[in-house]
């Protein structure tokens, strides 16, 4: 059984609209998926629905976080998986990240413009085509004005890297375990060791999420260098947390193929088993 459980549609910012990544997941051969976009539900229903026989199709979302231990705080994701869409906390809490997320791409927008770049946002939000807003819609933009070849390249310090990029509204990762557990849902800690990304938290804050409920880690991703993954498998066992292993698929945005990593079948079992959505 083959198993990835963290992938993006066009709902966030992913290229495959829902069902297209379902089949897509489907001829790479993949047994189960998880949709998880971010910070929203919009495409679990297309994906379901479009879900080919033999798929089975796990319903989440990766939820912006930080953590406030250190100054400046320090960002990171959430893997929630199996809640309940219609609980309340959750989703209002939900909907005004996505709604500070279209803020801040609007005024990234204003930025780039102030400095002489043509990039209007009905634009921005045409790529986005009804989804999350995110910095991978600006920077098709950059790349389809010539500006620069390709998204990451758009992500590098002079553009959306660091000069044109705003501080995201996120939830207080505490808290967020705590919503996703409420609505009877299971919480994996995305990429925690990724090193390339920026600054991560130490082990020490994972210990305490796991005292409060964090089902597993996400060890094996395409951002973890192999002694990265061996780090996050042996904090795992410390921890007697769950080892989950993932694409990370967002289509053409990134070279990462569907399946690169992949979840053991017994630990997919187990999270099965922890989710209790109402």
């Amino acid at each position: 059984m083959r198993i990835d459980l963290h992938t993006h549609s066009t709902a966030s910012d992913g290229t495959l609209t829902p069902g297209e990544l379902v089949t897509a997941a489907a001829a790479a051969g993949l047994d189960v998926i998880a949709v998880t976009d971010h910070d929203t539900t919009a495409g679990w229903e297309a994906a379901l629905a479009a879900a080919p026989p033999g798929l089975s199709v796990v319903l989440g979302a990766e939820l912006s976080c930080r953590w406030s231990g250190v100054e400046p705080a320090i960002s990171l994701h959430l893997l929630a998986y199996l809640f309940d869409p219609h609980s309340a906390p959750l989703a209002t809490e939900l909907a005004r990240l996505r709604h500070a997320r279209l803020h801040r791409a609007e005024r990234i927008v204003e930025r780039l413009r102030a400095d002489g770049i043509d990039v209007t946002w009905s634009e921005v939000l045409g790529y986005a085509n009804g989804g999350t807003v995110g910095r991978p819609h600006l920077a098709q933009a950059l790349v389809r004005r010539g500006l620069v070849a390709n998204t990451a390249e758009a992500f590098r310090p002079e553009w959306l890297g660091e000069r044109y990029r705003l501080p995201k509204e996120e939830l207080d990762v505490f808290e967020a375990l705590r919503l996703v557990r409420a609505a009877g849902g299971v919480a994996v800690f995305a990429h925690p060791r990724a090193t390339r990304r920026g600054r991560i938290v130490p082990d020490e804050l994972i210990a305490s999420l796991a005292a409060e409920g964090l089902f597993g880690l996400e060890a094996d991703h395409p951002d973890h260098s192999p002694a990265e993954r061996a780090h996050v498998r042996a904090l795992a066992a410390d921890l007697g947390l769950a080892v989950t292993g993932s694409s990370d698929f967002h289509g053409t945005h990134k070279t990462t193929r569907l399946a690169e990593f992949t979840t053991d079948p017994e630990v997919y079992e187990r999270l099965l088993a922890a989710a209790s959505p109402a």
